[in-house]
């Protein structure tokens, strides 16, 4: 079962490490559930939302995408970490087209990126209950 996660902003920012294609991640992520849609899950290092369940994804890495500014969203190489996305260390941070090696360019730092996971159900978001 593939399953998407969200990452960037602060959190991935923060502390995240760099994301590649085909590697196997072990994610903490927030379930973030709105009745009438899917769950979102989002990366997390410190879990701090307040009444939000937690979601362990372990599973392979079989995309990578950026979301760009107008909401769509194009393929990535990889994701960097997030000292290389803020300037520090010996990588770039540059985003790079998987296929040609072209850098992308996007103003945002907001990553879509799908695990394929042991076979497994989410919860219904309309059985989940943070009150």
């Amino acid at each position: 079962m593939d399953v998407v996660v969200e990452f960037g902003d602060w959190e991935h920012e923060c502390c995240g490490d760099a994301i590649e294609r085909d590697q196997v991640v072990d994610v903490t992520c927030l379930l973030i559930a709105v009745p009438g849609t899917q769950p979102r899950l989002i990366e997390t290092h410190h879990e701090m939302e307040i009444g939000r369940r937690v979601e362990r994804i372990h599973g392979r890495v079989v995309d990578l995408e950026v979301v760009l500014a107008d909401g769509s969203t194009r393929p990535i190489l990889r994701v960097p970490g997030g000292r290389a996305l803020r300037g520090f260390g010996g990588d770039d941070g540059h985003l790079e087209d998987p296929w040609t090696g072209e850098v992308v360019s996007s103003p945002r730092e907001h990553f879509l990126v799908t695990v394929r996971v042991p076979a497994r159900r989410l919860p219904d978001p309309s059985a989940i209950s943070w009150t």
